[in-house]
This record gives structure tokens, C-alpha cells and sequence, in this order.
């Protein structure tokens, strides 16, 4: 069994590579839809957050205001530290409860860690590989903008508050060039598989 993390910053296209890795027969564990069941209402990513920044970020129905607090901490940065030190204790456990569970089913050959902060959180030594997906700048920032219908500025804002790339590729193990076409990013990801399988 090999245990990969995929990380790489925002809008770099991550879960593009997760989901040919799925398709070819590595189990995906995706961080961000582990930090979304952590910060359900009652969960005690929840109740923390909602201790620390109040009832303005709540929707009507109780749940966290994902876009109201992402506004909030990508523009504070003390308020992101204050969100990360909640949430990522939290969120690096659940994923290690769920990847000691699949290494003792040991159904899969091949269990991926899709994370944004998989190094920034300690994941990385879950892992017996990094790979890096990555983007130019100017690439990054236009998929960002169109993805997300941020300004610039916003845009920018998100990703300055992510440990640079340059920085996450002394870490990697593989890089991925996600900036060509889908087809591109396939057969690289298809190589590697290749090499893995062996």
C-alpha cells in the first residue's frame, strides 16, 4: 500500500488530479470535505468557531457562513490564525482516524490525502509521497478570479496567505504542470501511476 498527499495552492487544480487518481483506483480522503463535516452544526469544529467569532457568521439555519468567514480570515491574518489553530487539530485528526481505518481494511493499493495544507498542518508525514501541483502566477490568479468571481485583490489575498509554491516544492516528491490542457495533465498523471504500480 503507498499512502500519497496532493497538495498544491488554490485554483491549481488539485482535485482534478484526485479525481483521475480515482478513477485509475486510489481511494481519495479530500481534506476540504473533511473540514466541511468537522464545522457542521454540533460538531465541536462548530461550536469552537462559533465561540471565537459569534453569531454574525452563522447562516439562518445554524451552519457555519463559509463565504462570510473565508472573506473575514483571508483579509486578517490573525484572524486565520485564529480559525487554522481551531479547525486543523481537528480536521488532521479525523483524517488520520479515517486513514488508519483503510490501512487496516486494506482494500486499496494506492490511498491519497488530497490537502491544501498538507505540509502547513503536519499531514505530510502521513504520507510516503508529495506531489506538487502546480501553476504559473498569472494562471493561478485568472482560474482563481473566474472560479471563485473574485476581484484581484481578493484573489491575490487568498493566495498570499498560502505557504508560496516555490516553498512546497522543497517538500515534493513529483510535480505536476497543471497549466496545459486536461489531456496533458492526464497522461502525466497516467505515467506516474504507471511507475507506482510497479
Amino acid at each position: 500500500m503507498k499512502i500519497i498527499g496532493i497538495t498544491g495552492n488554490i485554483a491549481c487544480g488539485k482535485s482534478t488530479i484526485s479525481n483521475i487518481l480515482r478513477e485509475l483506483g486510489a481511494y481519495i480522503i479530500d481534506a476540504d470535505i473533511v473540514a466541511r463535516q468537522v464545522m457542521k452544526s454540533g460538531e465541536p469544529a462548530w461550536k469552537k468557531v462559533y465561540e471565537q467569532f459569534g453569531e454574525e457568521y452563522l447562516q439562518e439555519d445554524g451552519e457555519i457562513d463559509r463565504k462570510k468567514l473565508g472573506n473575514l480570515v483571508f483579509s486578517d491574518t490573525h484572524a486565520l490564525e485564529k480559525l487554522n489553530r481551531i479547525v486543523h487539530p481537528i480536521i488532521v485528526k479525523a483524517i488520520e482516524e479515517q486513514l488508519e481505518k483503510l490501512i487496516k481494511e486494506a482494500n486499496y493499493k494506492v490511498i491519497v490525502i488530497d490537502a491544501a495544507l498538507l505540509i502547513e498542518t503536519g499531514c505530510h508525514r502521513l504520507v510516503d509521497e508529495i506531489w506538487l501541483v502546480t501553476l504559473p502566477y498569472d494562471v493561478q490568479l485568472r482560474r482563481l478570479m473566474e472560479r471563485d468571481n473574485l476581484t484581484e485583490e481578493e484573489a491575490r489575498q487568498r493566495i498570499a496567505s498560502q505557504m508560496s509554491q516555490e516553498k512546497k516544492k522543497e517538500y515534493a516528491d513529483v510535480i505536476i504542470d497543471n497549466s496545459k490542457d486536461i489531456e496533458y495533465t492526464q497522461e502525466q498523471i497516467k505515467n506516474i501511476w504507471e511507475k507506482i504500480k510497479c
